[in-house]
């Protein structure tokens, strides 16, 4: 499956129970089609001690939604927008915003 966002990217969620909550991309699967966010979809988790967590208990972490859920946030229009690509001279290829063309 492709994937339409990248990690380190600000999104906004259209659907489901965050709808209108916005966050940055922390990481992309590709194979399900998922993306974990920041701040969005967070669930208790109860976790047992280890070496890294000692003390173990309930930890709250964001939970992986599908990536159709969310669409990209352009901060210079204020508003979630498609992408549009463009060729560089130098043969690089950006992604720009759809209604401003600032690039991603």
């Amino acid at each position: 499956m492709k994937v339409h966002v990248r990690k380190n990217d600000t999104v906004m969620v259209i659907s489901g129970k965050d709808k209108g909550k916005t966050g940055e991309v922390l990481s992309v699967m590709p194979k399900t089609g998922k993306v974990i966010v920041k701040g969005v979809n967070v669930v208790t988790k109860h976790k047992k001690p280890s070496k890294a967590n000692m003390q173990g208990g309930i930890v709250k972490e964001e939970a992986a939604i599908y990536s159709s859920k969310v669409m990209l946030y352009c901060k210079k229009c204020s508003n979630v927008t498609r992408i549009s690509h463009k060729l560089l001279e130098d043969g690089a290829k950006v992604r720009l915003c759809k209604k401003c063309g600032e690039t991603f």
